[in-house]
Order: structure tokens, then C-alpha cells, then sequence
């Protein structure tokens, strides 16, 4: 267990370090790629003229800004830290990190599917809650359904 809690820090610094941090090129690359993918899905989720640039607009006076801190990829680098950190084979990593990538967005561009129609229909004080409370729950219990769906495959793949 501690070699998995030093591995895990060790790979969510030099994941945060390498994609996340706004001071690394690539970093500013894959980011400003995600952001403009999630966008372009929700451009088609959402109701006409909704995204404006890199804002959803809910009405005249209030937009949802869509940031790197919301494109999807924090929870996605700290599964994949985990991962990484968790012993089992390479290609069984990869396939995971796959698999996680795609359903982390799936599940990112659906939180803020709800937490725009939330604020629309019920004003800008469901934002708090829509977001900040149920949406990262949503993140949190995905990242966490997807760690334990991971080691139990891995535990049968290592015959424990």
C-alpha cells in the first residue's frame, strides 16, 4: 500500500507537470484540444446558439465559462496516475487509460449538459449546487467505479 500511495503521487506530479500546468507547451496543446472537442460536442447537445466561443450562454446575462479546469482532463490524469501506479501489465494499463479517457468524457460532457440546463431552468443559484456539489460528485464516484473495476481486473488477471 505505501508503494502504491508514493507511485501514485510521484505519477500525478509528473502527469500534472507534463499536461496539466499552463507553463508546458504541450500541456497548453492537449488542453486547448480538449476544450474545443468538449465544446464542439456540446455545441450539438445543447440548445441553438448556446456555446459562444468558449462561454454557454444561459441567458443575457449569465454564461458558464468552459476552462481547462472544466474540459474533463484533472480526473482523467488522476486516474491515469493511478493506473499507472497500481501494478499490472502495460497493455492492461493502456487499454484502462483508454477506456477511462472515453467514458471520462462521456460522463464530463453530461455534467455540464445538466448543470447548464440546471442553471437555465432553476436561475444562477443552481449553478453551485449542480456544479459544485453534484458534479464533481459525479466525477469522483466515476474515477472511483473505474479505479475498483480496474484492480478487480487486474486481480484476476495476476490470479489473486
Amino acid at each position: 500500500m505505501k508503494r502504491f500511495f508514493v507511485r501514485y503521487l510521484l505519477f500525478t506530479a509528473i502527469l500534472f507537470a507534463l499536461f496539466y500546468l499552463p507553463s508546458n507547451p504541450i500541456s497548453v496543446a492537449l488542453n486547448t484540444l480538449q476544450t474545443k472537442m468538449t465544446l464542439k460536442i456540446l455545441s450539438i447537445l445543447l440548445w441553438h446558439n448556446a456555446i459562444q466561443g468558449i462561454d454557454i450562454r444561459i441567458d443575457p446575462h449569465y454564461t458558464i465559462y468552459i476552462s481547462q479546469a472544466c474540459n474533463g482532463f484533472i480526473p482523467i490524469l488522476i486516474l491515469y496516475a493511478s493506473l499507472l501506479a497500481y501494478p499490472a501489465s502495460w497493455l492492461y494499463r493502456i487499454v484502462w487509460m483508454l477506456a477511462g479517457y472515453l467514458i471520462f468524457n462521456l460522463v464530463n460532457i453530461g455534467r455540464i449538459v445538466f448543470v447548464a440546463h440546471m442553471t437555465r431552468k432553476y436561475g444562477h443559484e443552481a449553478f453551485h449546487w449542480s456544479h459544485d456539489l453534484l458534479g464533481n460528485a459525479i466525477l469522483i464516484l466515476t474515477g472511483l467505479l473505474l479505479f475498483i473495476a480496474f484492480i478487480k481486473g487486474a486481480r484476476k488477471q495476476n490470479g489473486l
